[in-house]
């Protein structure tokens, strides 16, 4: 890791060095929380946590060859050299600043209420037509997460890719000093954090957080279709870049076509011309995600064969509308979160599909005080939007299904008061042919869900 050397690893975090003088102008060769992982020329960096103390496993990262480790606590019969900090957070956070600082490579710094994971895999996926892309793993968007994305960064890595998530003030700022986004992809002010943040206004101001440590000469990237983002004027000089489906926007979408499960097709206009591609993940929000990677390929260079290809060729993840064919269902594993946003679009994707079209769903976490209303606001909507059977769980989806019962009363309706009881008795309520949607916040554990039904086979 360059310029990562054990003794600009202490000056930075404000350690203290311990071992051989010799050793402190070596390089670490990766830096590394997880023991499993640590190896020849590893820093392992002990977090003291609720279940385990990182502290324990010192001795055995040493013995699989590590550099050196980072304590919060003097070793009295050190395995390895050590650097003493205060706080092996805060020294992660330093030495993820410090490294990022190290090399010269363009990050693309992506945020917003809704889709960051999603819109991080298009971006990615059009960027890697023609750089060498490094892209946050699956969505390790906190401060943790994001310092370890930066630690895997190489001086053969041409493009970076990093998902940047909050729930209050101050946290995209911290996030923003690591990271140091030349191009900034805001892609919705949603209802997400309503906790701490309180409203739409506080959610504008806590993800724009991510201008304050935007390099100079960078890009701006929005949704304008947003009634909050398109109220954002030139920050630092830069005058931000808008997509949506509204002509007004510099990149936009029309003719869009719902394919099915096949994914959704529209045509994408831009500055430099305009081009047709086939989304292959369905949803009408899919076109937001492949107006972004337009715009962010445009900033970067590609053509629209390049951009067109990065989008057609884009694959979904798992627990964010993976697809999944059993033999006896189809099921559309969308439960790695949800909020109303994205549980109302997740539906409407839904009715499109060819078969019985049934909701499996879950409570929505983290909605503030009106919790209740945003669940039976997700109901009205279920019961109007074309579904044929509507099983949920947990005690705020009582509400999303008393609105869902109000607004269709023909509607097949069944609510559980936990996943367990919902998982005991749907495999009786489902019939072989059934599309399938899965949704729920990740503390619902509807993966679960997911596994059981992926083991169904057809009778």
């Amino acid at each position: 890791m360059k310029n990562m050397t054990l003794a600009h690893i202490a000056e930075v975090c404000g350690g203290t060095y311990f071992g051989p003088e010799e050793k402190k102008t070596e390089e670490v060769t990766d830096i590394v929380t997880d023991s499993r992982k640590a190896g020849e020329g590893s820093l392992f960096v002990a977090i003291p946590g609720e279940r385990v103390d990182g502290h324990r496993f010192i001795p055995n990262v040493a013995s699989k060859g590590a550099l050196a480790v980072i304590s919060e606590q003097k070793l009295e019969t050190p395995p390895c050299p050590y650097i003493l900090v205060k706080d092996s957070m805060e020294a992660i956070k330093a030495m993820a600043e410090y490294y990022m600082q190290q090399l010269d490579i363009p990050v693309v710094g992506i945020t917003g209420s809704v889709g960051k994971t999603s819109t991080k895999e298009t971006i990615a996926s059009v960027l890697a037509q023609k750089y060498r892309v490094l892209k946050t793993d699956a969505n390790f968007n906190n401060e943790l997460g994001l310092s370890l994305t930066v630690f895997r960064l190489r001086a053969e890595d041409e493009m970076a890719v990093l998902e940047m998530g909050i729930d209050d003030f101050g946290q995209m700022h911290r996030l923003a000093k690591i990271a140091r986004p030349e191009t900034a992809v805001i892609t919705n002010i949603g209802w997400c954090h309503l906790e701490n943040l309180k409203t739409r206004d506080g959610i504008l101001q806590a993800k724009t957080e991510i201008f304050d440590h935007l390099r100079e000469n960078g890009h701006i990237i929005i949704n304008g279709d947003d009634d909050k983002l398109s109220t954002v004027g030139t920050v630092h000089g830069i005058e931000p870049v808008h997509f949506g489906l509204d002509a007004t926007n510099e990149y936009y979408a029309d003719e869009i076509e719902s394919q099915g499960f096949r994914g959704i097709s529209c045509r994408i206009h831009t500055p430099q011309g305009e081009f047709t591609a086939l989304i292959p993940i369905p949803g009408r929000h899919m076109v937001y995600n492949a107006l972004a990677g337009t715009a962010v390929g445009c900033t970067y260079g590609l053509t629209l064969e390049q951009i067109k290809q990065g989008i057609e060729t884009l694959q979904s993840v798992s627990g964010r509308f993976h697809i999944i064919e059993t033999g006896r269902y189809t099921v559309v594993d969308d439960c790695y979160n949800a909020n109303p946003v994205s549980m109302k679009a997740s539906l409407d994707v839904l009715k499109e599909a060819k078969g019985r079209k049934v909701a499996v769903l879950g409570d929505m976490g983290e909605l503030g005080t009106d919790e209740a209303a945003l669940h039976a606001e997700v109901g009205t909507h279920a019961g109007t939007c074309g579904i044929d059977a509507l099983y949920c769980a947990g005690p705020l989806c009582e509400y999303l299904a008393k609105a869902a019962k109000e607004a269709d009363p023909k509607l097949e309706i069944r609510h559980f008061a936990d996943r367990e009881s919902l998982m005991a008795e749907l495999p009786k309520l489902l019939q072989d042919g059934d599309q399938i949607l899965v949704k729920a916040s990740h503390f619902m554990e509807y993966g679960k869900i997911v596994e059981m039904l992926e083991t169904a086979q057809k009778l």
